[in-house]
């Protein structure tokens, strides 16, 4: 089975751009290998997506996700029982590209307010996503991190580069645990 495992990382940064659609109709261009935290101020919503590869050779199929704005230096495996589920589906296949959305819509959410944060000031944040097969086994939790840069042509706006800091197997002894 271990050559059927999805393994999901930031796709590269030449990888084609993807169109990410919320459930309110919001569209939004994802470009490789970067993601984005934007707070709409009308709605109060704050949008996040991260465009994604899976490296693996199992179908991805994302179950669940965990924000946290800012970054941690030694960051502990966390609860899959405390993770948000994916609100639609979203599959990525072996080898191919795929993104990940999630969204933040009520502002008493205890996420709402450093999600805001993230956005708006500290430009940092850390999403957890919960996923495995299409038989919801092989389970993954992987830890990405979003950080928001200035090119040098201050004309371009700025972007959300993705990196992978951590992947944690729920369902097989972790490699780093002894």
């Amino acid at each position: 089975m271990v050559n059927m495992r999805p393994l999901l990382i930031p796709s590269r940064l030449d990888d084609p751009t993807q169109k990410v659609f919320f459930q309110e109709g919001t569209p939004f261009r994802l470009d490789g290998g970067r993601g984005f935290v934007n707070y709409d101020d009308g709605t109060g919503v704050v949008y996040i997506a991260i465009s994604l590869r899976n490296s693996g050779q199992g179908i991805g199929v994302i179950h669940g996700w965990w924000f946290k704005e800012g970054r941690e230096l030694d960051p502990q495996r966390p609860d899959p029982d405390s993770f948000r589920l994916q609100g639609l589906d979203l599959v990525i296949a072996p080898g191919d590209v795929g993104f990940w959305e999630g969204a933040l819509r009520d502002s008493g959410d205890p996420c709402h307010a450093a999600a805001v944060q993230a956005a708006k000031e500290s430009g940092v944040a850390t999403i957890d996503l919960l996923y495995g097969d299409y038989d919801r086994g092989q389970r993954v939790i992987s830890r990405m991190m979003l950080r928001r840069v200035y090119p040098e042509d201050s004309d371009r706006p700025p972007a959300w580069l993705v990196t992978a800091v951590r992947h944690w197997n729920l369902d097989r002894p972790d490699p780093r645990e002894r």
